[in-house]
């Protein structure tokens, strides 16, 4: 990595962790030219920063190559199993079961009326009807 730093970035501890967790490269063919440590990196700033995958700074690997392995590690399961295989040990650390029994969700974290917001904002003014007295 020849680039400054991102507050994003792994560690060299939780590299150690991640990388054998990652696929390993299909025999034959080309060999594997993408740093998947940068992959890592581009997507943790990604989900860090809430940019657009076009938005990518130059700095990581083209945003295509990096939304390519997000994608086939998401369909093929590998975030499930990283998150997974980094969960349980910590659990277990904690004294805890290694697997969660419940999930808590908020549903007031994002509130929502039936007026306001966008639609409310873009309609046109009520038009104020006059009304003639006659004295």
């Amino acid at each position: 990595m020849n680039r400054k730093r991102y507050p994003s970035d792994l560690t060299n501890q939780e590299w150690v962790l991640l990388q054998p967790l990652l696929p390993r490269a299909k025999s034959g063919g080309r060999p594997r030219k993408t740093d998947l440590r940068e992959v890592i990196n581009a997507t943790t700033y990604l989900l860090r920063t809430g940019c657009a995958w076009r938005m990518l700074p130059h700095e990581f690997p083209p945003w295509q190559t990096v939304y390519e392995y997000f994608a086939a590690w998401r369909d093929a399961g590998i975030w499930e199993g990283i998150h997974t295989a980094l969960r349980e040990p910590l659990r277990i650390r904690q004294g805890r079961s290694a697997t969660p029994s419940a999930g808590i969700v908020d549903s007031q974290s994002v509130r929502s009326t039936e007026k306001g917001g966008h639609s409310e904002a873009m309609t046109q003014p009520k038009k104020s009807r006059a009304v003639n007295v006659i004295c």
